[in-house]
């Protein structure tokens, strides 16, 4: 599209909406305000326009804020009240520190907006300028009630922190590289560490791209309150009924739930199968000499289930040989011995967890060091503050449902 079609056919632009939903009330939250064009009977996205740098700076702000006095004139017209979800390129942004887009909103203010329903969406891998410039400005805006959401993580790189530094009340994870199965792995992995991001910041997460329910499944999972994509909801240019999908979104959370409990059973289940085992062999290991005997006997014992065992003291060094399964051989590793593992996420925190409680714990789902593989650990407190830990395979979990 040729930007001066744009330019000179300003009165052609308008806003459409596309809907936020809520995993709390399965209803509309809000809207994203998207720009179009009306152009012989068709409409088209300005998307491009916006992100024509060589197109200069005020010709995007004058569209963009035409589009936005639009939708702002809308909304008011409203009985609803819901979250407003604006686009703004930082960059843009930064160009007169922001006091444009915030004049256009104060305006709105007089006219009734309440300026805590506004939300605005940058793009923190976008910016060129200086990031501390850009949290000031940003931390001016929530003085006035205004929510910052940081678009596109998950999408493109983006440095945890600088959005640290920005401290956003939103987090818009992107799941559009979900669906390249060759990525799923990997990509849930950082999509969970981001997930874990969001907690610590007091952030909420909002999902967007979701195109299947298998999507929509992994973000319900994953700490994720609001939900926005083309299987939900596509960009209209009318508001709908907030209560358009509450049925639908009732009916597929309740699947969700259902299948989530029958997983967490499953562990459980595994987890209880695991105890018990382990005392009936541990009465069996004490007449034993020397851990490697006693591990030996436990590896051929639980050879269906364990691929590695190996014993630590509780500061996390190893106190035994590693007892690793290959080609259906244990094999001791002595290397191993004296080796620390203080410093694994929960180690130190699962030892304690044993001490207190006296019983066995498996851990989360998480990749193997060495075989990149997805594995669960069962450690189990045996004597004098040493402890067991027997490495499931992935094999054995993916047939138990435990995954």
């Amino acid at each position: 599209m040729d930007p001066l079609d744009v330019l000179t056919n300003i009165e052609n632009t308008l806003p459409y909406y596309q809907a936020i939903f809520s995993a709390d009330e399965h209803k509309i939250v809000g809207y994203e305000v998207l720009a179009r064009i009306k152009q012989d009977d068709e409409i088209e996205s300005l998307g491009a326009f916006f992100h024509d740098d060589a197109i200069p700076d005020e010709y995007r702000i004058e569209v963009d804020y035409a589009v936005l006095t639009k939708a702002l004139n809308h909304i008011l017209e409203q009985k609803e009240e819901f979250l407003i979800f604006i686009n703004q390129n930082p960059n843009l942004l930064m160009n007169d520190h922001g006091e444009s887009l915030l004049e256009l909103l104060q305006y709105f203010e007089t006219k009734g907006l309440s300026l805590n329903r506004v939300v605005l969406e940058i793009t923190e891998h976008n910016f060129n300028g200086d990031i501390e410039s850009l949290q000031h400005l940003l931390k001016y805006y929530q003085t006035y009630g205004i929510k910052v959401a940081i678009d596109n993580i998950g999408k493109e790189s983006s440095n945890l922190d600088r959005i640290g530094l920005l401290s956003p009340d939103i987090l818009k994870v992107d799941l559009h590289i979900l669906r390249q199965t060759a990525m799923t792995q990997s990509y849930q992995d950082v999509l969970y560490s981001l997930s874990l991001l969001a907690r610590k910041m007091g952030a909420t997460l909002l999902y967007e791209d979701i195109e299947a329910s298998y999507q929509l499944q992994y973000a319900w999972r994953n700490g994720g309150r609001y939900f926005q994509g083309f299987y939900l909801h596509k960009p209209s240019a009318e508001l709908v009924d907030p209560f358009l999908l509450k049925d639908k979104l009732k009916n597929q959370f309740e699947m969700f739930i259902a299948h989530e409990k029958k997983k967490l059973q499953a562990i459980y289940e595994l987890t209880e199968s695991f105890e018990v085992k382990m005392q009936q062999l541990m009465s069996q290991c004490r007449k034993m000499e020397g851990y490697d005997e006693m591990l030996q006997y436990i590896a051929s014992e639980l050879s269906i289930a364990c691929f590695r065992v190996y014993i630590c003291d509780e500061n996390g060094f190893q106190r035994s040989s590693n007892f690793l399964k290959k080609e259906h051989e244990w094999i001791a590793e002595p290397d191993y011995l004296h080796k620390n593992w203080s410093w694994r996420p929960y180690f130190l925190e699962n030892i304690i967890r044993m001490n207190h409680e006296q019983r066995g714990i498996l851990s989360d789902l998480y990749n193997d060091i060495e075989t990149g593989e997805n594995i669960r650990t069962f450690s189990y407190p045996i004597e004098n503050g040493h402890y067991l830990f027997i490495d499931i395979s992935y094999a054995f979990l993916y047939e138990k449902d435990a995954l």
